[in-house]
């Protein structure tokens, strides 16, 4: 099976579990949250991933970061995803979950790197933007990477708004040298 296929079906079963347990909109959030934290830290992803550690350790990592602090849902799911060997896919899977439930919702996914939290007035502002500018309504999901230094970096779909503190150091630098 293709890992698109893989990585589709559960989303698709994780979906189905959220949606049943009512809690889809926190389950699905919480998730993508986990998943990007899991994509930053390589120690995390080696310690999900890794094979030959036993299943029982790689759940008291996720018990230890996600336990009292996520809906007992997204508890269970994430442990599934490890105990299923899934866990390398877990940041295309979370990702593919929340773009169904915006689909769901007929909105589009709209990712957001910042290098700080954002109020509820900035993410709503950044949703009026983000609409603005693609035309579509936006499910907006904010990951907190202070390698953005400030600014921010959004997705919608392909296109890309790259309005980071760290891509204009990057382009001055550029400038300066000279070389593209």
């Amino acid at each position: 099976m293709a890992r698109d296929e893989v990585v589709h079906g559960y989303a698709k079963a994780l979906l189905a579990v959220a949606e049943a347990e009512g809690a889809l909109d926190r389950v699905q959030d919480e998730l993508f949250v986990f998943a990007k934290a899991v994509e930053r830290h390589a120690e995390l992803r080696e310690a999900l991933t890794d094979a030959s550690l036993p299943v029982e350790n790689r759940e008291a990592v996720i018990e230890d970061l996600l336990g009292g602090r996520v809906h007992p849902v997204t508890l269970k799911l994430a442990r599934f995803l490890v105990d299923a060997g899934q866990a390398r896919h877990l940041d295309a899977i979370a990702e593919e979950l929340a773009g169904m439930a915006a689909q769901r919702s007929e909105l589009a996914l709209g990712e957001v790197r910042s290098a700080v939290p954002l109020t509820e007035d900035q993410r709503a502002r950044l949703r009026e933007v983000l609409a603005d500018a693609t035309g579509r309504q936006i499910e907006l999901k904010v990951v907190v990477d202070p390698s953005v230094i400030g600014g921010l970096v959004a997705r919608v779909g392909d296109e890309v708004f790259d309005g980071s503190v760290a891509s204009r150091l990057t382009d001055a630098k550029q400038r300066l040298t000279g070389s593209e």
